[in-house]
């Protein structure tokens, strides 16, 4: 069998680059572009949860640290005023 002449190689690849774009152009349809909007969406609405989550947490920390530094100044106090 015969290799090729470069020439040949060449438009070898032509078409398979070509072939390619052609490929490529027609999976961009419709489809596609609404997954990839939809997941676009769900990520923009899953960050916003991991916020509204973390300030819940920082707020209940800082909530868990002020009970505690309370418990502990009615600790030192002793008891109040009965």
């Amino acid at each position: 069998m015969n290799a090729g002449s470069y020439n040949e190689w060449v438009l070898y690849i032509l078409i398979f680059l070509f072939g390619l774009v052609v490929g490529m152009a027609l999976m961009a349809n419709g489809k596609w572009k609404r997954r990839y909007r939809d997941e676009t969406r769900r990520t923009a609405e899953l960050q916003a949860e991991n916020k509204r989550l973390h300030d819940r947490a920082t707020e209940m920390d800082s909530l868990r640290h002020a009970a505690a530094r309370d418990e502990e100044r009615r600790r030192v106090d002793g008891p109040g005023p009965l």
